[in-house]
């Protein structure tokens, strides 16, 4: 009797780990990089697509990234001088506060796939190591050419509200669009 306990046991345990790794997310190419000149050493990207992708991810850094109505809710979630002022005011006209871009992500060029735009990525205090896209979503720590979970490579959203202190991801309230 014990060793059908047993076999059951063994059995349940398979299943549950395939059924596991069965609705592990899809990978695909991206590129990964802490700044502009590390993609440009990349001796597969030219000069010309390292730069068009750092400038699309550097303007959409100040919509996309999250935002706080203070600098210290920003820097508890991104760490100390991690943050910056955004070019937007609360509704009230107080000052808003976002992660500095820490690197971007850009689609895999390989065989003329280009078609994932390019995204800047952040460092949070809790993962330093790892980087994350505008909707906190994990791209892993490696840099150059990677695979990603293909949710991380959706186009970011503007954000349109502040963030409370308790984690990148928490409750917001709306500020003002007015760049300053």
């Amino acid at each position: 009797m014990k060793s059908r306990s047993s076999l059951a046991t063994v059995l349940m345990m398979s299943v549950s780990l395939i059924a596991l790794t069965a609705c592990e997310e899809p990978k695909v190419d991206a590129s990964v990089y802490k700044s502009l000149e590390q993609c440009k050493g990349d001796p597969l990207n030219s000069s010309d697509q390292c730069e068009s992708a750092f400038k699309e991810a550097q303007s959409q850094h100040a919509a996309v990234a999250p935002k706080y109505s203070t600098q210290e809710d920003c820097q508890a979630d991104f760490g100390t001088d991690k943050c910056e002022v955004a070019p937007y005011k609360t509704s009230s006209g107080g000052s808003v506060f976002m992660p500095l871009m820490a690197g971007y992500m850009m689609g895999s060029l390989l065989g003329g796939r280009g078609s994932m735009m390019s995204q800047p990525l952040y460092r949070s205090a809790q993962s330093p190591n790892s980087f994350r896209t505008a909707e906190n979503r994990n791209v892993g720590s490696k840099t150059g050419r990677t695979k990603v979970a293909s949710s991380a490579t959706s186009r970011p959203t503007f954000k349109s509200s502040t963030r409370s202190r308790g984690g990148f991801g928490s409750s917001g309230r709306r500020f003002g669009s007015g760049a300053t």
